[in-house]
């Protein structure tokens, strides 16, 4: 019965994309045969075919030989994702205003042409400032104050990083970028919370990432969770023997202390489905915690706060969201999740949902930007880094 549903639920997927494809493709084909009198209409749609549906067709296995062919359609197919989004939403305004003018009696003999030519130059705008906002990377910064001492007397400087999605698409000159700046950050203790994988491992392999990764460096060490894609990907058990390797632990329902601060690490919410054992709750995680000490903890995706509250968590890391990547997909997620990106206070538990750093799909982002996120967890007892005392009520710094 789960086999069927899943089989029903990619059938109406397929044809959902189907028809948006079909709409997107008789559009263009209206404008090129207004541009290209003869066009070959046979040729046009097959080679429009391919190329929308090139993301998917670059999913399927293919013998080692083609492999660099199934990353040329990936990567096409990621671009022509983001195409998509810009004319599910510009063409039905597009007909919207071909209708008024139709109605009012306006003459629409040069519609075409100055519509399509206005929307390419749209296109082109979004392409190359979403892309500028994918690749160029800002640094949040925020201070937290916590009621819990180790005994020292400076802050605790965190260099947060979630959503790398490295593979085919985003890769070693990105990564590279990534680890300086948060090496810069003189970080007591790095952490990745997910998805540092886009799926596949391959990539991440043989581009040797992970020696990329190895550069990270901080006081008390670097740790990381799993997002859904590494679920996605299957290949968790080679993943996390790589990244110990080099080492950085992966957190699976686990917990770590260090220098008298608790790194707590869920496995994510897909485990619930794709793992017999699914996950642990947080009061289990929890379990003979000395709750009177700071306790970070990573959770991919940003659900359960107020449990995380009560059960005595002072820090709670997420991403996944990616603050919905292409405008107006931020209206959704700020619907789908109390905080889908930035800082909330709930009750004494700070929460920090980062946009993450790399992207899913096309490297195009829009209302959303690649962020890295550096904490300054001002613990009880603490002196800022001007020795001036911290006061214990002080407002933590909203993005």
């Amino acid at each position: 019965m789960k086999n069927l549903r899943m089989l029903a639920g990619a059938a109406v997927m397929l044809l959902v994309l189907g028809l948006v494809n079909f709409y997107i493709g008789w559009h263009l084909s209206v404008l090129l045969q207004e541009w290209l009198p003869g066009m070959n209409i046979a040729v046009y749609w097959s080679v429009f075919l391919v190329i929308s549906f090139s993301y998917l067709i670059g999913r399927i296995p293919l013998p080692q030989a083609l492999k660099p062919v199934g990353r040329l359609f990936k990567v096409a197919g990621s671009y022509y994702l983001a195409c998509m989004e810009f004319a599910v939403i510009m063409l039905p305004l597009t007909d919207l205003l071909y209708g008024v003018l139709a109605l009012a009696g306006v003459g629409l003999s040069a519609f075409v042409t100055e519509a399509g030519a206005t929307l390419l130059a749209m296109l082109a705008i979004f392409l190359i400032w979403g892309s500028r906002n994918a690749w160029s990377t800002v640094v949040r910064s925020h201070r937290l104050n916590v009621d819990k001492s180790i005994g020292t007397s400076v802050p605790l400087t965190v260099a947060v990083a979630s959503d790398l999605h490295l593979g085919n698409i985003v890769g070693n000159r990105h990564l590279r970028r990534m680890v300086k700046e948060m090496n810069a950050m003189n970080p007591d203790i790095v952490l990745l919370a997910g998805d540092v994988l886009d799926d596949s491992i391959e990539p991440f392999i043989r581009n040797g990432m992970d020696q990329q990764l190895k550069l990270l460096k901080a006081r008390y060490g670097v740790y990381a969770v799993l997002g859904n894609h590494e679920y996605y990907g299957g290949s968790i058990a080679q993943y996390t023997e790589v990244m110990k390797n080099i080492g950085i632990q992966v957190l699976q329902d686990e917990v770590v202390e260090v220098s008298g601060v608790y790194v707590v690490g869920r496995k994510d919410k897909t485990a619930e489905a794709m793992e017999a054992g699914g996950r642990l709750s947080v009061d289990a995680l929890l379990e003979g915690v000395d709750r009177t000490k700071p306790i970070i903890m990573m959770d991919h995706q940003p659900t359960g706060f107020g449990i995380a509250s009560q059960a005595g968590v002072d820090v709670l890391l997420s991403g996944h969201t990616h603050r919905g990547q292409i405008a107006p997909n931020h209206w959704i997620t700020r619907r789908l999740f109390e905080l889908d990106w930035g800082y909330l206070l709930k009750n004494k538990l700070h929460v920090i949902v980062s946009s993450g750093y790399g992207t899913w799909g096309p490297p195009i982002r829009l209302a959303s930007r690649s962020e890295l996120i550096k904490l300054e967890i001002v613990l009880e007892g603490s002196r800022s880094y001007g020795d001036e005392p911290v006061s214990p009520a002080a407002k933590p710094v909203l993005i």
